[in-house]
């Protein structure tokens, strides 16, 4: 199986680094090709679900991203840490709803491996008026 495009950097950095077997990503919004799929603020009177294509597509670029710095024989091993930065309304208090969407994802993804902890942060702006920003932590192990 042959690697996906990384998601195109919109400034001066990598989509993820790797150091021993962790590997760090770098905040992802819900970019496809290099245009977001979805912008604005999370608003209180809307449904978590109009935002549940947002936040696969961010957690998808992490994984991707993670995924990519992988070697011949390898896999993600599990997701230990996850970051979910909610461009929010003053008054939404749902983060965390938000950051089940990302849970959800990485858990289709991975199994049990893709539950690791989580950070759910409301936040005044993001990147490009995106809704939301994802960054994770995986470990990697070779194959059995």
């Amino acid at each position: 199986m042959g690697k996906e495009a990384n998601p195109i950097p919109q400034g001066k950095y990598v989509p993820a680094v790797r150091f021993g077997d962790l590997v760090f990503t770098a905040g992802m919004t819900p970019r496809n090709n290099g245009v977001l799929i979805k912008e604005g603020k999370v608003l209180c009177a809307d449904a978590i679900e109009d935002y549940r294509d947002a936040v696969r597509q961010a957690a998808r670029n992490a994984l991707t991203s993670a995924k990519n710095r992988l070697e011949e024989g390898e896999e993600i091993a599990g997701i230990l840490s996850v970051t979910v930065y909610v461009n929010a309304e003053e008054g939404f208090t749902k983060q965390s709803k938000i950051a089940d969407l990302a849970s959800e994802y990485f858990c289709e993804e991975l199994g049990e491996a893709g539950v690791g902890s989580r950070v759910a942060v409301g936040v005044a702006s993001l990147p490009g008026n995106a809704p939301v920003e994802i960054s994770i932590v995986a470990g990697v192990k070779k194959n059995p």
